[in-house]
Formats: C-alpha cells, structure tokens, sequence
C-alpha cells in the first residue's frame, strides 16, 4: 500500500491536506460540521491506519508465529515489522525490548504484576505524582497493600506543576519505583522526567514513564532518557484502539515472571514443568490484537512522514491561540497554567456545571471532554469536581478554536453569566 504524500515544510502543515486524511472529520453532527477537540482522550485515524486494518483482513488474516503456510508467514512479518517500527520510533536498544499490550493500562499493570511483585516488599515505597491517571494510581495501590508497601504522592502546585523539591524529600533508600506521567492528560503539563529519573537512579529505584499523552510529539528516545519502562497507546498515535506497547530494558524483562500463561508465552510444555519463552514473547501470551498491531505500524509512518517537528509547530501555535482566545471569555478560569505545556487546554466556570457546557457545545457540533479525565485525585486538589477539556491534534485549526470561543460565548450569554 502506498501513502499519500501529505505536504509538510519543517515548520508549517498543510492543513487542508492533513485533513483530507482523516475521513471521520467530514461530517456533520447535529446538523454543524465536526469541531472534534477530544484528542487527549482518542485521536483519529488517517484513512492509511483504515486500509492497512482492512489489508490485513481481506488478504493477510492468519494465527501468527506458530503456522508454516504462507498467509500465516505474511502476518508473522506484518506483526514483526510494527516491533521494528514501535523500537525505531522511540529508540529502544533492541526490538525485542518492545511488548504489545491492550494500551498504556495493560502496560503499567503489566509491570506492576510482574516486576512489581518481584521487587517489592513489606515497608517499601512507590512514589507517583499527583496528576497521575487512574491507571497510573490504581495498580500500585493495589500491589502495596498487597505487599504491605507505600505509596507516597508529589504535589502538585497551583499551577499544575510537580514540586521537585517535595519530590527530593520523598526519595530514600527504600524507594524501589517512581512512576509518573510525562505529559499530563488533564492539564498538559510536560513533566521535568529527565530529572525525576536522575533522582530516582541516584536512589537506586526504577522508573516507569506513561507516555500516552507524549508519544505523538514529543521525540521519544529511551535510551537517552535512561527510563527502565515506557508505556503508550497506539489510539493516542492517530492508531487502532486496543493496542499499545511497553518498553522495557533487558535487564528487567529477563528477569521479570510471565504476565499471563498460555500459548506462545512458553518453551515447553509437560504436566510436570513449563518453560518459558525468551522476550518479548514470555509476555505475549494467546492469539495477540494481530490486526491493530499491523495497522499501529502505518500509524508510527504516518507520523514520521509529516514530522514531528512540523505537528509540534502547529500543535504549540494552537495551543497559544487557545489561551488568548479562550482567555477573553468572560467568567472561565483555566486549570493548569504550567510554563511548559502541550495541546491540553481545561476550563471551568463557576457558576456553569462542566456537564452542561460538553452538552451545549455538542449540540453545536463540538467535541471536548467533560469531568475528571480519570484523575480524581488530581481534581480535588483544585477543588474541583470536573473540567470542560479541549485538546488539540494536527488537523484542528484556529478556525475550530474560534467555533469553541464562539460557542462558549453564547452558552455565558444564554445562562446570563
């Protein structure tokens, strides 16, 4: 299959042409075209993601790894070929330190079941952030009280901003893993995680990056990062739901226990003994997602083909646009104003319910995110229950943003606020 070439200069997209390939965009909703600003929770997808999911079905569909004939072959290098593409894209050593996994969730308990219960034990700590995703709390919850460990939080400040200096207090010898958002998806904050980490080695603990909000703009380079584990979802990467990778050094995944048993995931097999396969495939157990993860690998193309340095252009230039705009609507208070953000913008408005707002800028065709975007803990510590969130990607324009400062505009004035 080829690839449209869409036209890029380093730090100008072609708009018109980005657009063109992501069908799901010309329609309308409720009778107004589609302003979608929803895209820290999904991304769209490129009509190359969508025919490389139907390519492999009309032509390549086969169980992979196990089969000699020649469809199962094809699917095979299909497969192998997106874990070149996913070790490529953010630079692991080698291809066989790259997982496949359901997304950026089944990645972070993936390591929590295995390196963490590996590794952790009674009176030891955890330490995560306070702007973590519930899917970045939740498993280590979970396994401290299971093992009768800690976990400790750094605050955030009003801004939205991790406090490093709290941080440092909260490092001792008895951390054994620090786990933290790099971009938060609920704020935009870019977290200073080449230093989180320097602190944490220092430490002698482990760290683990989510990198869902940060995958698609952010250069990723692990190595140069030195994090031991970094985990992403491919729908957050303009990919297929469902499918996502963990990152992890050698040295970890070797010795970390199996994440599931079943085929694949082994050697051999009797009734008195099993042994397992080498990485990444000890943690691949039954039929994998074969057809996403195909079509993940046109995703990470499409991405470099356009550039990250040209998304990030455009990606900053809106998100300046929003603030100036959004900052003249009468009685809205943004939440998160941390001097190094990306593509998140979150809003209240004191005397209009954040429900309400999503409700009414639906009705105009515009698509944001209402509530706590799964981080609760992060909510209360602005006293808040919920945020209206817009979120840009490469095909919005400052012409969308005008639509939601419009549209907002005329929910202030209609409430009488």
């Amino acid at each position: 299959m080829s690839m449209e070439n869409t036209v890029v200069s380093p730090t100008q997209l072609d708009i018109d042409k980005v657009r063109q390939d992501f069908p799901i965009l010309h329609q309308e909703v409720n009778g107004k075209p589609l302003v979608y600003l929803d895209n820290a929770a999904t991304t769209q997808k490129p009509q190359v993601v969508i025919d490389a999911l139907t390519y492999y079905y009309q032509r390549d569909n086969a169980n992979i790894h196990r089969g000699i004939h020649t469809l199962a072959e094809r699917a095979t290098a299909a497969f192998e070929e997106t874990r070149q593409a996913v070790h490529r894209f953010i630079n692991s050593n080698e291809p066989e330190e790259i997982v496949f996994t359901k997304g950026t969730t089944d990645g972070i308990n993936l390591v929590a079941a295995t390196f963490g219960r590996a590794n952790i034990t009674e009176g030891d700590d955890i330490i995560i952030s306070g702007m973590e995703h519930h899917s970045n709390i939740v498993p280590w919850q979970m396994l401290c009280e299971e093992k009768r460990a800690n976990l400790k939080v750094i605050p955030v400040n009003d801004r939205g901003e991790i406090e490093l200096e709290e941080y440092k207090k909260l490092l001792s010898e008895r951390t054994k893993l620090v786990s933290v958002v790099y971009v938060s998806n609920s704020l935009g904050t870019i977290n200073p995680v080449e230093e989180i980490i320097e602190l944490a080695h220092e430490n002698g603990a482990a760290v683990l990056l989510d990198g869902a909000q940060s995958t698609t703009y952010l250069d990723i380079d692990v190595q140069a990062l030195n994090c031991d584990f970094y985990v992403f979802s491919g729908h957050k990467v303009f990919g297929p739901t469902g499918v996502g990778a963990l990152y992890g050094k050698r040295r970890h995944l070797e010795k970390m226990p199996p994440y599931q048993g079943g085929g694949e995931m082994i050697r051999s097999v009797s009734f008195e003994k099993t042994t397992y396969n080498d990485i990444p495939y000890k943690f691949e157990a039954g039929t994998p997602n074969i057809a996403d993860v195909v079509a993940l690998k046109a995703a990470i193309e499409y991405i470099n083909q356009v550039g990250k340095s040209a998304m990030r252009a455009h990606e900053e230039e809106l998100l300046e646009y929003g603030h100036r705009r959004l900052s003249a609507v009468p009685n809205l208070r943004m939440i998160g104003t941390a001097e190094k953000k990306m593509n998140v913008i979150s809003f209240v408005f004191e005397d209009i319910f954040h429900f309400d707002i999503g409700q009414m800028l639906d009705a105009r065709g515009i698509a944001v995110r209402t509530g706590h975007h799964c981080t609760e803990p992060l909510m209360s510590r602005f006293g808040l229950e919920g945020t209206v969130r817009a979120s840009f990607a490469i095909y919005n324009t400052k012409e969308e943003v005008d639509q939601l400062v419009e549209g907002l505009q005329r929910i202030v004035k209609m409430m009488g606020k």
